[in-house]
C-alpha cells in the first residue's frame, strides 16, 4: 500500500484520455497538479483572482463569485467522472470558490490576503459543520460547498480580526482592517 493511500488521500488515476476544459477548470489550470498538497496550491492560485475581482463593485463580485462557484461545482461533477473518484486530488476549483468567499467584500491588501488564505486553510482542514456535512456529498455541489462554507467561517474569522485590530490598534488610515466592508 502506497503512503498516499494509508494516509487516505484520494489520488486521482490517470485515464487515457487528455483532459478536457471542465477538468481544466477544475484542476485550476496547473495547480490542482501539485505534486504536494493541490488544496493550498489551489487556494494560492485564487489570490490573484481575489486581486483583480477586488476592484469590482460589492454586488459584481459577489455575483461574478457566485456564477464561479455554480461553474466550479458543474466542472467539479465532471472532473470527479473523468478521474473515477467523486472528490479526486486534482479538484481545486473548490478552494478558490472558497477563498472568494473568505475575501468577500474585503478591501485588497496583502496582509489581509494572506491572512485570509491562512483562516480558509484552516476552516478548510477543520471542517466545522455545515463543511462537514457537505464533504460528505459525493458530488460536485457536495466537493464546492464544502468550501465555500468553511470560506464563510474564514470570512467570519477575518471580520473578527478587522473588528479586533480596529479596537487594539486604531484606525488611521494606514491599516487594512481600516476599510469598510466593500469599499
Amino acid at each position: 500500500m502506497s503512503r498516499l493511500r494509508a494516509r487516505g488521500l484520494r489520488r486521482a488515476p490517470r485515464p487515457a484520455q487528455p483532459p478536457g476544459p471542465w477538468v481544466l477548470l477544475a484542476a485550476w489550470g496547473p495547480c490542482g497538479y501539485a505534486p504536494v498538497a493541490p488544496g493550498t496550491f489551489g487556494t494560492l492560485g485564487a489570490i490573484p483572482v481575489y486581486l483583480a475581482l477586488s476592484h469590482l463593485s460589492p454586488a459584481l463580485y459577489l455575483l461574478t463569485v457566485a456564477a464561479l462557484t455554480a461553474l466550479g461545482a458543474y466542472a467539479a461533477q465532471r472532473a470527479g467522472a473523468y478521474w473515477g473518484v467523486a472528490d479526486a486530488s486534482p479538484i481545486v476549483v473548490d478552494e478558490v470558490a472558497g477563498y472568494l468567499v473568505t475575501m468577500a467584500l474585503v478591501p485588497f491588501s496583502w496582509p489581509a490576503a494572506l491572512l485570509g488564505f491562512l483562516l480558509f486553510r484552516v476552516f478548510d482542514v477543520l471542517k466545522p459543520w455545515p463543511a462537514s456535512a457537505f464533504d460528505r456529498v459525493k458530488n460536485g455541489f457536495g466537493v464546492v460547498m464544502d468550501d465555500v462554507a468553511a470560506g464563510v467561517f474564514a470570512w467570519a474569522a477575518l471580520q473578527l480580526v478587522a473588528a479586533a485590530l480596529r479596537l487594539l490598534a486604531g484606525c488611521d488610515g494606514a491599516g487594512w482592517w481600516c476599510a469598510p466592508l466593500g469599499s
